[in-house]
């Protein structure tokens, strides 16, 4: 069969995967990236894989998408369409593969249709395969994307989220393809989404057979995760029962809470009689043959806890997810509770609020919830507003059934029915004005954006600002390989790096001297290939008569809030400032949204009054 290249229509696509003798690889580089190290893969590790992995000839390379997206711009200072842009010209044959979430784009909240399209056309310049979910499987929330995408002739890949219960059965999830089908037709490839790599084999075989009995020639992709050490055998178990294409990653970089390796797949499919239509195992030896010598820049970044985690079918925490909420239990100092987080009480919060998708940014809900109520010590005492969102149905329907009354009456009151029949259901949210917020990018940048760096800010303003004006001063930084990119501690005065970028040229960096001005700022002299440049770092501006900084009690901030002085309940980012000095507000009004964990916190005045300070 000839191979299946970037370029090609969807239909031509499915046709090729229907008539093969055998399965197609999807190679999930950016899940493996979010999942087993904090998606800090960087570009220039990438680009040094491109070659072999071109020459493996995936079904497709998952590249971007999911918070890949936001950690580029805030993490590893990449432009996002640069990233796509420099590896399709190292990879002009293989079909990149995006993850979507539906509303929430590759962001963590709902966005305007119109921005959902904007998005949508800009990155189908790039992106082959489009896999959408939504974590409430609410068909109406990917609908947008849907049409796009099949507008742009690219591979639509509409999800199911899968979990485990009672109420996930078979009949549940063939209606919910049904449903998609009546949106997108059958001319798409449909994904089984199982985040948490959840189910035993022979669970994820029977849902692949009943799928297929119903829809006998709907190519079907199965996704998984390797957290619980068995996603081979549900691999092997989805192939054997009819599944076209299946998931895995490079060995050398595979790790706890990630896919599996693409070699283990192969060689254990091939035992059961099913070849990987087209791979090269030479090539994806090589692939790992390059990660491998990458793979102790980024040690930083794994997770500290090792082994698998079987204890993943009793939390069902996402493997995206894994590493980050160890980290977070480290940072918050609250790791010798979390056996009592994730086997006791999310557990518990998970039955109670519907027995759902733990997946973004649903996920994030039932995480920071389960922390909550073990570290308040009170059940639902502070509820965040995502939470209250989703009691209040602006992200879709319960699925199966609603959380119980008292719930509803610990997140909002005694008047919570009045509140939820008066603000319930699903968010609508307005088309915004993108030429009046491409003139505030304008100003904000100084110059005209192009429509990419339109696209980028309309997802993550702040941060796509600040990355745009940091590399309107240093320059494009992807070229740096992570020997220096992360290298800790710092770097001396006249210290010399010698490196070679993703072409194999040769690079010095030669660090100094420096030189403090009276005025308190210092300049760097940066010698980069010889040619010296000079950095100019203004000092930290400290305001005067700053307060001192004091850690207040729950109930502290509360008394507080009582008297007009409203303070964050949490250490988190200021997202979003809703009222401003002078303006009049009343009990209830919103002061400002906090964002933490991938969620968003509005504070709400408890007094009636006139805003004297922000």
């Amino acid at each position: 069969m000839d191979r299946i290249v970037q370029g090609m229509h969807s239909s031509e696509v499915l046709k090729r995967v229907r008539e093969a003798d055998g399965y197609f690889i999807t190679n999930t580089a950016r899940d493996l990236s979010q999942s087993d190290f904090k998606n800090r893969i960087l570009l220039h590790t990438d680009l040094l894989a491109a070659d072999a992995r071109e020459r493996a000839n995936y079904f497709s390379l998952e590249i971007t998408g999911g918070a890949s997206v936001h950690v580029d711009i805030l993490r590893k200072q990449v432009d996002p369409f640069l990233k796509l842009k420099l590896l399709r010209e190292k990879m002009p044959n293989t079909l990149f593969q995006t993850l979507c979430r539906g509303v929430n784009l590759f962001g963590y909240r709902p966005y305007p249709q119109n921005v959902i399209r904007l998005t949508v056309r800009e990155f189908a310049k790039y992106v082959d395969v489009w896999r959408v979910f939504d974590f409430m499987n609410h068909v109406p929330n990917m609908q947008a994307v849907f049409e796009e995408v099949q507008k742009a002739g690219k591979l639509l890949e509409p999800s199911i989220c899968f979990s485990t219960g009672p109420e996930h059965t078979d009949e549940y999830y063939v209606k919910k393809v049904g449903e998609i089908i009546e949106v997108t037709g059958e001319e798409i490839s449909l994904c089984i989404k199982n985040h948490g790599g959840l189910g035993t084999p022979k669970r994820i075989g029977e849902l692949v057979q009943a799928i297929k009995d119903k829809y006998p020639d709907l190519v079907v992709h199965y996704h998984g995760h390797n957290t619980d050490g068995n996603d081979i055998g549900r691999i092997t178990a989805a192939v054997v029962n009819g599944a076209n294409i299946v998931d895995a990653a490079d060995h050398a970089f595979t790790g706890y809470f990630g896919p599996p390796p693409i070699l283990s797949v192969i060689q254990t499919l091939k035992d059961y009689g099913y070849s990987a239509v087209g791979v090269d195992e030479a090539a994806v030896i090589e692939t790992s043959e390059v990660l491998r010598d990458q793979r102790k820049y980024y040690e930083y970044f794994e997770s500290q806890f090792k082994g698998s985690l079987p204890t993943v079918q009793i939390h069902k925490l996402p493997g995206g997810a894994m590493g980050s909420s160890f980290e977070q239990a480290v940072k918050g100092g609250f790791l010798h509770r979390m056996s009592e987080i994730l086997h006791e009480e999310l557990p518990k919060v998970q039955k109670e609020l519907g027995n759902w998708w733990s997946v973004t940014p649903g996920s994030q809900i039932l995480w920071t919830t389960a922390v909550s109520n073990v570290q308040s010590g009170e059940r639902y005492g502070n509820c965040s507003g995502d939470l209250k969102n989703l009691l209040l149905g602006k992200y879709g329907p319960f699925p199966f059934y609603c959380p119980e009354d008292w719930i509803y009456e610990k997140a909002f009151g005694p008047d919570w029915r009045k509140i939820v029949e008066e603000q319930g259901g699903v968010m609508q949210i307005e088309d915004i004005d993108i030429d009046k917020e491409r003139s505030i990018l304008q100003e904000r940048l100084g110059y005209e954006p192009t429509e990419q760096q339109l696209v980028t800010y309309l997802q993550h303003p702040n941060d796509a600002v600040d990355f745009f004006k940091f590399e309107e001063k240093f320059g494009k930084v992807y070229v740096l390989p992570p020997s220096i990119f992360f290298k800790r501690g710092g770097f001396a005065l006249g210290e010399a790096l010698e490196f070679a970028d993703h072409n194999g040229k040769g690079h010095i960096l030669e660090i100094g001297p420096m030189h403090k001005h009276e005025d308190g700022s210092t300049s760097i002299y940066l010698n980069v290939d010889h040619h010296q440049r000079v950095f100019i770092m203004s000092p930290e501006v400290k305001e005067e008569g700053a307060a001192r900084e004091v850690t207040l009690s729950k109930k502290e901030i509360q008394e507080l809030a009582k008297i007009g002085d409203a303070r964050a309940p949490f250490g988190a980012n200021v997202c979003e400032v809703s009222v401003a000095v002078g303006q009049e507000v009343a009990v209830g009004d919103k002061l400002v949204v906090l964002e933490a964990m991938k969620m968003q916190t509005p504070v709400l005045a408890v007094v009636a009054g006139k805003v004297e300070k922000i």
